[in-house]
């Protein structure tokens, strides 16, 4: 039977950390059989100075041409390298409304976001991750600079507050067998009878770890994925329908501001491919 393809929606600020998230992106469209289209949007208002029309569009034309001479000078030699075909496109728009307007054309399975240091709330100003998690429900992947995926290097995969049986993607099947065995869970409850991260359970197929919830919990459990080498933590991005939602929300929050290897947030439950 011929494996499906999968579409991977790039969305990228070219700024420092593009060529890794890059590599990120085409390391997992090998894993789970993708195509890559990779998209970048600019404000008009940060390139045009003058009230001249005349001279705003020459303006515009100049940038238009750098743009797509970076875009090609980035995409190219790493295109080559991995022997992967990369699709690009850009524009100059509003960048609320042409990100949702790139992702109602591609459609795509999963979008993989650059993940900035310690702070994550936008890859173009403080707020675009936020929004892209809004409008689009389907798996978001955000990209570590420091501790993420490379091509042809294994997959390490990390389970955050959520049972690998239950994995609401498309694609799980294809992700989990690329995935170093066995698989590790790793859970943050109230409270445990011991205050440092311990082994609760371990199976051939799952290795379970508990931490006690508190206010260094999460850079305890950062620290700890690194150490171990976990180059991505899968979380469950919950129940529309759940009137906990908001909860979840900012416990993802949280996560992703603290934990400095790549993140997968998986499908909300209600979304549905097209």
């Amino acid at each position: 039977m011929k494996q499906k393809k999968y579409k991977i929606l790039m969305l990228s600020d070219l700024k420092e950390g593009t060529n890794s998230t890059l590599k990120n992106t085409i390391s997992l469209s090998k894993m789970i059989n993708a195509d890559i289209e990779f998209f970048h949007v600019k404000k008009p208002t940060d390139i045009v100075e003058t009230d001249s029309q005349l001279s705003a569009m020459r303006t515009i034309t100049k940038e238009h041409i750098m743009i797509e001479k970076k875009i090609k000078n980035l995409i190219a030699p790493i295109s080559e390298e991995y022997d992967v075909n990369i699709n690009s496109s850009f524009t100059f728009g509003n960048v609320k409304n042409e990100i949702e307007n790139a992702i109602k054309s591609a459609k795509p399975d999963v979008i993989v976001l650059g993940k900035r240091k310690q702070k994550t709330l936008g890859f173009i100003g403080d707020n675009i991750t936020g929004f892209v998690l809004n409008a689009y429900r389907g798996p978001v992947m955000m990209a570590s600079a420091s501790y993420g995926l490379a091509p042809e290097k294994e997959l390490s995969l990390g389970f955050y507050n959520n049972k690998t049986e239950t994995l609401n993607l498309r694609f799980a099947d294809e992700l989990i067998d690329q995935t170093e065995q066995p698989l590790k869970s790793f859970n943050i409850v109230d409270s445990t009878n011991d205050s440092r991260e311990k082994l609760v359970s371990s199976t051939n197929k799952t290795v379970d770890y508990v931490f006690e919830k508190n206010d260094n919990a999460l850079k305890t459990l950062s620290s700890y994925l690194v150490k171990n080498k976990v180059n991505l933590l899968c979380i469950d991005r919950g129940d529309q329908t759940n009137n906990k939602l908001n909860v979840i929300r900012g416990e993802i929050k949280d996560v992703v501001n603290k934990v400095n290897i790549s993140l997968f947030l998986t499908n909300e439950t209600s979304y549905s491919a097209n």
